[in-house]
């Protein structure tokens, strides 16, 4: 098996995958799942220290940075000037932020052109059977693999929720898929953006990734990569850039978390909380896309779902990470370690890029949820795995949701 990462073009062909601990504690943090995420070296490749988080804009060539968010760099040793002008790039482990309560990203204004994004591309980092602990628990046959089915444009008009979180990371400029989901806090007005907890931190030997930012309706259009070297940003990008002003992901995954293996796979979530880029018109990420989902945290057990439908931008080969994709099939069970969860999986040909993709059920009520997230899947392809959602979950989702409760 292999997990679904963030993928990059300097090291393509590869995906990456993490671990996390069996601790019902939900933290504030952002991991990068192997299965589906993808980075790519994009003209200015990472090798950068430190981290980003969204919670200022730029403009004429300037942050503005909140005094509390300059004050909690400052602490860390970081100058926010030296910070827009590259210092981001620093990735020295010894100070690389990794724990619940370090997540800062300020935004870098236009730093997520076109290009950029068109470039972030996905390594695929595999993962043999012989990483995986074995089929302990309940595990049922290898599923047949499913061919992906392309989304018709616009992409807005069939999966309004869809998007692609754009990341940097010590090996590169990456890419995942994630879903909009309904805020408890705010009905309706909802900011909150579903994805693999390996597409914001790196697990148990990192820690955050940088200038993570939303793209909802990634290329709506549906334009061929060929297509897409002279759009525009609004073409790439038509409901606008988002960037993370807060990320929470199972303390497990930050504790144990990793790149090959399958460890923590069955906690391979995230939550973020996002900000537009351009600053507030007054709407919310809900309202500008004008669709979010439920979370079901007590889908039914395995054998009792009927169907589910992963969506998500794969990026490795035979994919190139500009179109959506699809695939419904009913789920089996996968067991990577007894003391874990028993994970979803379904058969798939998405590739990597994929990753923290929403994977949705109709529930009993009729109507449609995200019951899980791409996580992880074989070095060759056929199928995915994903978490099934449960207490863990719902404390990262409701902590994230609370967070921003009066604002």
């Amino acid at each position: 098996m292999r997990p679904i990462r963030p993928s990059f073009t300097t090291r393509p062909g590869r995906s990456a995958r993490r671990r996390v601990s069996p601790v019902l504690t939900a933290v504030a943090i952002a991991s990068a799942l192997a299965l589906t995420a993808t980075a790519c070296g994009s003209g200015d490749d990472t090798k950068a220290d430190g981290r980003a988080s969204a919670a200022a804009a730029a403009s004429d060539g300037g942050l503005k940075i909140p005094d509390d968010i300059r004050d909690k760099l400052k602490e860390h040793g970081i100058d926010i000037d030296k910070w827009k002008d590259g210092a981001w790039k620093n990735w020295d482990k010894d100070d690389w932020l990794r724990e619940a309560d370090d997540f800062v990203n300020p935004i870098i204004k236009g730093l997520w052109d076109p290009e950029r994004m068109r470039d972030a591309d996905d390594p695929d980092k595999g993962v043999d059977d012989s990483d995986l602990s074995g089929d302990q628990g309940v595990t049922d046959p290898t599923p047949e693999p499913v061919d992906a089915k392309a989304v018709p444009p616009t992409y807005h008009a069939n999966a309004a929720t869809a998007g692609k979180v754009f990341f940097d990371s010590p090996e590169g400029t990456m890419v995942c898929s994630a879903t909009v989901v309904q805020d408890p806090a705010h009905p309706g007005k909802s900011n909150l953006v579903w994805t693999a907890g390996h597409c914001v931190h790196a697990g148990k030997k990192g820690g955050w990734y940088r200038n993570i930012a939303f793209v909802p309706s990634y290329n709506d259009q549906g334009k061929s990569a060929a297509e897409l070297e002279n759009a525009t940003r609004e073409e790439t990008a038509p409901y606008g850039v988002y960037w993370g002003d807060w990320a929470q992901t199972s303390q497990q995954w930050i504790e144990q978390g990793g790149e090959t293996g399958g460890d923590g796979a069955s906690y391979d979530y995230a939550v973020i909380h996002v900000t537009p880029e351009k600053g507030s018109n007054g709407k919310s990420l809900e309202e500008t896309v004008g669709a979010a989902l439920p979370v079901n945290f007590n889908a039914p057990a395995v054998p009792k779902v009927a169907s589910i439908t992963a969506t998500g931008y794969p990026a490795a080969a035979p994919f190139d990470g500009q179109l959506l994709y699809q695939c419904q099939d009913k789920p089996g069970r996968l067991s990577i370690n007894t003391a874990d969860p028993t994970m979803y999986r379904i058969g798939c040909t998405m590739t990597g890029g994929s990753s923290g993709g929403g994977w949705v059920a109709t529930g009993s009520d009729g109507k449609p949820a995200l019951v899980s997230n791409t996580s992880i899947g074989p070095v060759t392809a056929g199928w995915l795995a994903g978490p099934r959602l449960g207490d863990v979950a719902k404390g990262v989702y409701d902590s994230v949701s609370e967070k921003f409760a009066g604002q």
